[in-house]
């Protein structure tokens, strides 16, 4: 009993809500109610009226037992853009499960959701999720990079276990819906599975308009025909990375984004900042 409930201590629960609104002049971040060890640094504005907000972790990792909750949601005519400092580290758990859950909704304003990548350790126990609500004219432009294992210094996710879960709507009706679950090396290593590649990501961005798609096509696909796919259907952008490098699944969303933003959201590229520290 003392052994459970100091790790129960040792977890951590925390939410984090926010909401968007638009302003005069700007999109003002209204709503902001936390609980434990997730926080926002305050609303940046490097381009006008959009909003830039930055995702903080401090305790710098997520281990077994935690649980993270993130809900955003985003308001008619307003227009928002969230990342992180950096990556988000899942650690390597005994027992108990990781999970993080994100809950996304935008009616009729527009959303980037840019989180960098989550590192899952070799032993971790994680369930990461992400769910999005669009209504008729919201806009959307988002991705999630996963990295099994620290390919860098030649570490396997020869253990432990992972199930990504992302849903996306509109109006209610399914435009996306996908699942996976790496359980054992034989998933991670089959021609079903990952076929050995450690890092997989998607990008996803609502656009009715296939000329964009052309072009991306035409400018990545000669060069990385291997790790990258890109395909478009009902009115919806996908891009999916499958290699062994986080830099290089950065690097070509960062690259197809800004392809994208000046035709989803009629705006040039505006990196945040806080991608050169």
């Amino acid at each position: 009993m003392a052994a459970a409930a100091e790790l129960e201590e040792n977890q951590w629960c925390a939410k984090l809500r926010l909401g968007f609104r638009k302003s005069p002049g700007r999109t003002q971040l209204t709503e902001r109610a936390r609980q434990g060890p997730l926080a926002v640094q305050k609303a940046l504005y490097p381009e006008g009226e959009l909003c830039h907000i930055y995702l903080l972790h401090p305790p710098g990792g997520v281990a077994g037992g935690d649980h993270l909750d993130i809900r955003a949601s985003v308001a008619r005519d307003a227009s928002a853009l969230v990342t992180t400092p950096g990556a988000t580290k899942f650690y390597r758990s005994a027992d108990p499960w990781a999970y993080q859950h994100h809950a996304l909704e935008v009616t009729d304003g527009s959303l980037e959701w840019l989180p960098q990548e989550n590192i899952i350790f070799p032993g971790a126990k994680v369930a990461l999720s992400t769910a999005i609500d669009l209504s008729a004219n919201a806009i959307f432009i988002g991705w999630e990079i996963h990295c099994l294992g620290r390919p860098a210094v030649a570490e396997c996710f020869d253990r432990g276990e992972a199930i990504f879960s992302f849903r996306l709507r509109r109006n209610g009706q399914p435009l996306l819906y996908e699942r996976l679950r790496i359980s054992n090396e034989k998933a991670l290593h089959s021609a079903a599975g990952l076929r050995g590649n450690p890092v997989i990501g998607t990008l996803c961005a609502t656009l009715e308009d296939s000329l964009p798609m052309e072009s991306i096509r035409q400018e990545f696909l000669s060069r990385q025909p291997m790790q990258l796919g890109i395909t478009q259907v009902d009115g919806l952008f996908i891009a999916r990375y499958l290699g062994d490098s986080t830099e290089q699944a950065r690097y070509l969303f960062t690259e197809i984004w800004k392809m994208l933003r000046p035709v989803v959201l009629n705006r040039p590229p505006c990196a945040p900042r806080i991608w050169n520290t």
